[in-house]
């Protein structure tokens, strides 16, 4: 039976009269009562209780710990979707990951070794005897057995063969996953309102997704059949993983759906009958999986784009300064290579890549005033016409054009020299937003070839993708180096025509037409539209321009379209432990990974770091920036249009490392001369959070897995702009006495939050109300007045538009902001932190490495400053809560706890309550090894 869940930490609302929506993407879920209960999974599961000892291969000692919120069950009957909208009750283990995981922020304090299982899951290979909740033979399958653990329901699956094992995997991620991963395989398609709703929200995520990789179906066959052609025995390995991994999948879909125990989802989406059964759950196919990774790709590990806004706010600065002197302002806000920036590889050694070349060429900048978007959707009908559906496509068209990606995710990995036991230790893992079910799903897989434990994307976790082998774990930060450039496609004929090497050649049109109607779980009115997207040798149209009086449009080319399956080779060798056995071996499975991350890896003596993505070698004097001309001069290196290859950099040119005393990332810079393209990387940066406390920790020695986990924790409270910019703020209004009462009564409260630590914290555990709540509101408040402020009237509003652009000038707890939107956790990425810290300490006359061009703050002037600072001050703080905090379908006006919390976005019928803020990845590992092989 379902159980409730105990309420530790999490923020119950009382239910409405009407449900609310369970699909993110959803607007309203009015359940229907009287409906036929079906049968649970436990009840159609084979629960034969078996002893299993702890693993022989095991090296980790009892010291490998990890978490993964909200819970290991991602699936629920009808049944359990209508007790939980109408009494929260909770299937079982739904929820039993987010308790502890909402406790460390109140817990952190005082850690111990013995403790963090208080906070974190064992992820010791094996289920302890005693331990064992149930175990079943899938399919009646006899070379597989998954087993569960009473405590979090993670599957464990040991195969004797190949084939089972991942048969096995399969069957295990649908039954925790089914739903979830259909969803993701219609996102990736361009499908997804057709399948679950035509909500505008709906619409946005497919829109933001197929804009990006608008694939036919004979692309995403081809990228299997090509991936495994160039893999020779291991990509043969990898498809027949993957065939094993989907027959697993379907004959779960298969028995489900006779045992009618499927996820409750597909009725209320109007697929299958609760009463007849009629209805059809389509099996998968080995093109879904491409279409899956295509977004997760997308979402995570496609570095780049954005060079059509570099060029409208160097054109503006031009304009402003003239060319010369415009240009040298926007290098200085661009930061390509700021010598304060946070390294993660700070060695001394450079890497260079993406650098401003001596002098550019090719360079194909747009006429003023002539660029335009190029429309995705046509043809609107019904709710697709609205005003709230043209809100969505124009939000998720900002979102997929600009290089800002959401890359989320942090690691602290610390070398043995400095360790009190002499073994590195590492707490680590990525930020994927929360979600209920949560997009990432646990497992351990033991078989041949294949030993591993950890977290895998649902849908693709026919490998352990973040996780742990038998001596040795690893995990990945985004890294966000440029792997996107924009061309500019000089047309002929008409629109619809380019020149291709001197000869006028047609644009291919790729569309998709979707409609809806409106359903239990989604009421949208019924709808449709097409999404048309213009695709080149140079990838799909993104705007149309002119260039010197020339019709052009820009197109984007990135080097992971039409290889979204590649990586699956670097995984299969994580994987394997006859393959990876230390530090070298780690990096050269990540070298297979051609999305942009940050790959970590430490065992019980080494550490390491890697940065993967295929990196196109570009023709000499392009900079990557900026648009340039679709021509063959200005190509990638040996590039090939029908198979985009292209040449890419070398490994060793790549940021890597061994055994460097510790290693900090929260999506920061990788190393010197390396240029991601993202704005932002400058002298502060949420890295540095990390940085200021592993480097103290390592000078003192002695780090546990208790410390480097408090460091990771206290990091994850801490407000960026608090406690690395606020400081010089307070100085310059304190250059003199402050004699005006609000303003002095302000900079009192945000003094005493910077000298408690100016960390966003409640009272006491549970309180919904923040220590230094004032201080809290008014910096709220003062951000964006103060940065408007101290740069328009110097810039001038066009030029600043344009960087913000580039740039969002604040990214709080509070704002609306990354894939989720607000309340996602995730905060400081992106801001201008770095811009006002370097025109403060400018105006006070301090060193400054890498200054902005010119001084903005009272024109240079510290008393003309001072008076804008405090001018700024006396108006946020007479800000009211409600209207720093307006309110959302979450929270009511003026609950600043409430604007900060996580909510667990629904992407299903289950819904979670909310928990208190903290900046953190949502996997997370904290590990010590204490053997190796």
């Amino acid at each position: 039976m379902p159980r409730r869940t105990p309420q530790f930490a999490l923020d119950r609302l009382r239910t409405p009269r009407r449900f609310p929506g369970f699909l993110k993407t959803a607007s309203v879920c009015v359940l229907i009562a009287g409906l036929l209960s079906p049968f649970s999974r436990a009840m159609a599961a084979e629960a034969s209780p078996v002893n299993a000892a702890a693993a022989a291969n095991d090296y980790c000692g009892g010291q490998c710990s990890d978490i993964l919120p909200p819970g290991e069950n991602g699936n629920a009957t009808l049944a359990q979707i209508l007790l939980n909208q109408a009494f929260g009750t909770q299937p079982g283990h739904a929820e039993d990951q987010l308790g502890p995981y909402a406790g460390l922020p109140t817990g952190y304090s005082s850690l111990a070794d013995a403790k963090i299982n208080d906070f974190f899951d064992d992820a010791s290979f094996g289920v302890p005897s005693g331990q064992v909740a149930s175990a079943e033979k899938p399919a009646g399958r006899g070379d597989v057995t998954i087993v569960r653990d009473k405590k979090t329901g993670v599957p464990h699956i040991t195969g004797t063969t190949r084939y089972g094992t991942e048969f096995g995997a399969g069957y295990a991620a649908a039954e925790d996953r089914l739903w979830l991963m259909d969803v993701f395989r219609h996102v990736g398609r361009g499908q997804l309102t057709a399948f679950a709703g035509g909500a505008a929200s709906n619409q946005g995520l497919e829109q933001e997704f197929w804009r990006n990789a608008p694939y036919t179906e004979a692309d995403l066959q081809a990228q299997i059949d090509n991936a495994v052609a160039r893999a020779g025995a291991r990509g043969q390995q990898a498809l027949a993983d993957v065939d094993a991994y989907l027959a697993g999948v379907n004959a779960y879909i298969d028995a489900s759906d006779s045992g009618r125990y499927f996820p409750g989802e597909y009725v209320l989406t109007g697929h299958k009958d609760a009463i007849t059964n009629a209805g059809t759950i389509e099996h998968f196919k080995v093109t879904d999986l491409v279409a899956l990774a295509s977004v997760i790709g997308s979402l995570f590990g496609s570095g780049g784009g954005g060079e059509v806004n570099n060029a409208l706010s160097l054109l503006a600065a031009q304009a402003k300064y003239g060319v010369a002197e415009g240009t040298k302002v926007w290098e200085s806000f661009r930061e390509r290579n700021d010598p304060e920036a946070v390294l993660t590889v700070h060695d001394g050694r450079g890497f260079p890549y993406a650098a401003k070349p001596d002098s550019a060429q090719g360079e194909a900048l747009p006429d003023a005033g002539s660029v335009t978007q190029e429309p995705l959707v046509y043809d609107r009908t019904g709710s697709a016409a609205t005003a709230a559906a043209k809100g969505a496509s124009t939000t998720a068209a900002k979102t997929s054009l600009s290089s800002a990606r959401r890359g989320m995710s942090n690691a602290l990995v610390v070398g043995g020299k400095s360790t009190a036991s002499g073994h590195p230790v590492a707490v680590f893992g990525p930020q994927t937003g929360y979600f209920a079910p949560q997009l990432l799903m646990l497992q351990e897989i033991q078989g041949p070839g294949i030993s591993a434990r950890g977290a895998s994307f649902a849908g693709l976790s026919m490998y352990v993708e973040l996780g742990r082998g038998q001596d040795y774990s690893w995990s990945a930060t985004t890294s966000g180096q440029d792997i996107i450039d924009t061309y500019a496609v000089e047309l002929c004929q008409d629109d619809y025509h380019y020149l291709y090497h001197g000869t006028c050649t047609a644009m291919d049109k790729v569309q998709q037409t979707n409609s809806w109607k409106p359903t239990v779980a989604d009421g949208t009115a019924a709808g449709s539209y097409t999404m048309r997207v213009w695709r080149t040798k140079y990838g799909p149209v993104e705007y149309r321009a002119t260039v010197g009086g020339k019709k052009v449009a820009y197109t984007t080319l990135r080097s992971s379209f039409l290889h979204e399956a590649d990586s699956i080779i670097g995984f299969q060798m994580l994987n394997d432990p006859g393959f990876v056995k230390g530090p070298q071996d780690f990096q050269q499975a990540t070298q297979h990974i051609n999305y942009t991350f940050n790959w970590f890896y430490a065992d019980s003596a080494h550490i390491a770091y890697y940065n993967s993505g295929d990196n196109p070698v570009r023709a000499s004097g392009v900079d990557a920036e900026f648009p340039v001309w679709a021509r063959q001069t200005y190509e990638w290196r040996n590039w090939d249009p029908a198979t985009n290859t292209a040449d890419y950099t070398p490994a060793s040119a790549h940021p890597n490392s061994v055994d460097q005393d510790y290693y900090v990332s929260w999506n920061n810079k990788q190393a010197p001369d390396y240029t991601t393209a993202s704005w932002g990387d400058g002298s502060v940066h949420r890295g540095n959070l990390l940085e200021d406390r592993v480097k103290k920790l390592v000078a003192a020695g002695g780090v546990t897995r208790a410390s480097l986990t408090q460091a990771m924790a206290d990091a994850a409270l801490a407000d960026l702009r608090a406690e690395d910019v606020l400081p010089g703020l307070l100085k310059v209004i304190n250059s003199s006495a402050v004699t005006d009462s609000t303003a002095a009564a302000a900079v009192s409260r945000l003094q005493a939050w910077v000298t408690a630590g100016a960390k966003r914290t409640e009272t006491s555990a549970g309180s919904k109300t923040y220590a230094n709540a004032d201080a809290i509101r008014i910096l709220d408040a003062w951000w964006p007045l103060l940065v408007k402020a101290e740069f328009e009237p110097g810039l001038g509003s066009d030029l600043y538009t344009a960087i913000t652009n580039n740039l969002p000038v604040d990214e709080s707890p509070s704002a609306g902001h990354g894939p989720t939107g607000s309340h996602a956790g995730s905060a400081f990425q992106y801001g201008w932190w770095s811009y006002v810290d370097k025109d403060i300490r400018a105006v006070l006359g301090e060193q400054v490495r890498g200054p902005l061009a010119q001084k903005y703050c009272g024109g240079g002037s510290l008393s003309a400053c001072r008076d804008v600072l405090i001018s700024t001050l006396k108006q946020a703080a007479g800000m009211t809560a409600a209207q720093v905090y307006p309110g959302d379908d979450q929270c009511s006006a003026g609950d600043q706890w409430c604007a900060d919390s996580i909510a667990q976005r629904a992407l299903g019928g289950i819904k979670h309550g909310k928990i208190s803020w903290q900046n953190r990845p949502t996997f997370q590992q904290v590990v010590e090894y204490t053997g190796h092989r």
